[in-house]
């Protein structure tokens, strides 16, 4: 595909952190979609407290300041950590790189995807549920079946809040990206790194691109409240 038209307004290594940005994008939602729906369906079997810790662990990135939250994933997943270490063993390097910046995007969105969901399925009809069960369907089958096709809409939702989210995030892709210009700037990195270097103007088009992704998925939110309503 040819992407020479967005050198008319942003020069080379802004071209990468946006092309960049969009593909861990795309990797997120993915990853989204499929873990924090699982993860949803998980918590919302539990209780006690178990139920506490694990929806304690997912809320870390919506409690903890982000650059204390990549701190604590730099220090896990860095050669000399505990997933690091095995990882290592296999030549795997998580740490600046895309897969480093594609998990420090779903980490910053996760909490936003789960929440969303478990909430529609803690106030979702239990009669339907149980009549499900009371023709021979299993909870998983149920949950594939019957729950999700109805509760399709705040999925979406869930999915276009995290992929604001991970838009925008700053402090954990910079722990566990690099902020390498080039290679591992994001839009947001871009902006930073262009007001550090008191090129506003670059600052100010880059964020108004960023603002016009904001508004998109804000006008989509609206369509799915109001056609859910």
């Amino acid at each position: 595909m040819d992407y020479n038209f967005l050198r008319f307004i942003f020069d080379g290594d802004d071209v990468i952190s946006i092309l960049l940005t969009f593909k861990i994008a795309l990797f997120t939602i993915v990853l989204h979609g499929f873990f924090g729906v699982s993860i949803a369906f998980l918590v919302n079997r539990c209780s006690g407290p178990i139920k506490s810790i694990i929806e304690g662990i997912i809320n870390i990135p919506l409690i903890f300041p982000p650059i204390a939250t990549g701190l604590f994933l730099l220090l896990l997943l860095g050669r000399n950590g505990f997933i690091g270490k095995f990882l290592s063993l296999f030549n795997l390097n998580i740490i600046f790189s895309f897969s480093g910046l594609v998990i420090a995007s779903f980490v910053a969105g996760l909490p936003l995807i789960v929440k969303t969901i478990q909430t529609s399925l803690e106030t979702f009809d239990k009669n339907i549920i149980n009549a499900a069960y009371s023709l021979g369907k299993s909870e998983l089958v149920t949950f594939i079946t019957i729950i999700l096709p109805c509760i399709k809409k705040t999925v979406i939702s869930g999915l276009l809040l995290s992929f604001g989210r991970s838009l925008g995030e700053v402090g954990i892709t910079m722990m566990l990206g690099g902020n390498i210009r080039g290679k591992t700037d994001t839009i947001s990195l871009s902006i930073y790194n262009s007001v550090m270097d008191g090129n506003y103007s670059k600052a100010l088009i880059l964020s108004a691109l960023l603002s016009l992704v904001s508004i998109l998925i804000i006008f989509l939110l609206n369509i799915i409240s109001n056609k859910k309503s």
